[in-house]
């Protein structure tokens, strides 16, 4: 039978998402804990593969074994042989033509940003920070350039595997409240490190660095030599993955959990 999860990590305590020869990956935990479980080696498959130091409010993924388990030990079971950094939200049976990544029409990411002149020694690794207030209007202006359907190689880091550089980009909203800035981001897919590299973009803008207009230019460009540098991954989150109706798979975030950073 194939069963799919709704996973939540902190990522800072692991070196991504993707299984490593040391061991020490979310993957490698959660495959560990579910073996466990089921009495037998488990392999998941994720929705998206998240790097060093980034978090998931909402990953999904997807097994297979030959034995049944009540839905509870999918869940409490597996979360009390999980490290404190990783719980799995939800379990359900599906079918078997379900597949975590490849069945999935849409990622969401969001990203925390704290603005103010000292550093937070409570959030460190859950949010980003930068030192100085920022124009979020002209950061919107220039969010806007991106809306669409376009090759991103400008934000593609070196290293990705991706097929093809062209992305849809559907939602990027920014957010400001209270000393925070959330950026929200909704795309069929994303590059790798593309929405570090768009946040370290929209930050230039919003110092004054780079003008509203200068996105559209780095958009054009296809280059990734001529954008800024790579954001911090500290508060990048996995927020939700959106899956065909059919498939009875609800990746909706527990709204208490959220609560605060809504």
């Amino acid at each position: 039978m194939r069963v799919a999860l709704g996973v939540e990590y902190d990522g800072r305590a692991f070196a991504g998402w993707q299984s490593q020869p040391h061991g020490n990956t979310v993957q490698d935990k959660l495959n560990l804990a579910l073996s466990q479980i089921a009495c037998a080696p488990v392999n998941t498959v994720a929705a998206g593969r998240t790097d060093a130091g980034v978090h998931a409010l909402m990953q999904v993924v997807h097994f297979d074994v030959d034995v049944e388990r009540p839905a509870n030990a999918w869940v409490r079971g597996v979360n009390s042989l999980l490290p404190p950094e990783i719980a799995v939200a939800w379990a359900k049976p599906v079918d078997t033509e379900f597949h975590a990544r490849f069945s999935a029409f849409s990622r969401s990411y969001s990203y925390f940003l704290l603005t103010h002149p000292v550093r937070s020694c409570l959030l460190a690794g859950k949010v980003g920070w930068y030192h100085q207030p920022l124009d979020v209007a002209a950061m919107r202006e220039a969010a806007a350039h991106l809306l669409g359907q376009h090759d991103f190689s400008s934000f593609r880091a070196a290293e990705c595997q991706a097929k093809s550089p062209v992305k849809h980009l559907q939602q990027l909203e920014i957010h400001e409240a209270d000393g925070f800035i959330r950026f929200d981001l909704l795309a069929d897919a994303f590059l790798h490190h593309m929405v570090r590299n768009i946040v370290g973009a929209l930050v230039y803008v919003g110092k004054g660095a780079l003008s509203p207009e200068d996105m559209a230019a780095l958009l054009s460009a296809q280059d990734r030599r001529h954008a800024p540098p790579t954001f911090m991954p500290d508060g990048l989150y996995l927020t939700g993955v959106g899956y065909p109706e059919s498939f009875g798979v609800s990746t909706a975030s527990d709204p208490v959990r959220l609560t605060l950073w809504r």
